[in-house]
């Protein structure tokens, strides 16, 4: 991966709508190299989807949660189907530690919350952080570039 493929990678996470053409201009290459560029990116696993990012207010999911669950009662299996279905869980992470597993949910008020807490609970030892803020709320991410 050189520099264009890395500058390529911040132009789309900053607009993933950028079009071939636009990429091709801000890059100063031409379209079937930017295009050959991405082919081979998304061959190799680098770019893996293109998506947009949802503010959470604007479609009323007001609370942003932070939940950690530990002591699984049940198979790690069962867990994990249940919090793929579950709507307001947004992200789930198996982790080390003392809890198994770190779950980002967004629910659209305190009667929310409850409820997703409620059939959390069944499964393990439940512990809910409300977020306050944000102060990084995404990070692009680029290789990491390696020291001589």
């Amino acid at each position: 991966m050189d520099q264009i493929d890395i500058k390529l990678l911040e132009l789309l996470q900053k607009n993933s709508r950028m079009t071939i053409s636009d990429l091709s201009l801000e890059l100063a290459l031409s379209r079937p190299s930017i295009s050959e560029r991405l082919h081979r990116m998304q061959e190799k696993g680098v770019i893996e989807e293109y998506s947009a990012r949802i503010s959470l207010p604007a479609i009323g999911r007001d609370i942003l949660l932070i939940i950690q669950v530990g002591g699984v009662k049940v198979s790690l299996q069962e867990f994990e189907e249940f919090v793929k279905k579950e709507e307001g869980i947004i992200e789930c992470h198996r982790v080390t530690g003392e809890v198994s597993y770190i779950l980002k949910a967004a629910v659209s008020n305190m009667n929310g919350m409850r409820q997703l807490i409620d059939k959390l609970i069944p499964f393990g030892n439940i512990n809910t952080s409300t977020v306050l803020s944000s102060p990084v709320p995404y990070r692009y991410i680029l290789p990491i570039e390696e020291s001589s």
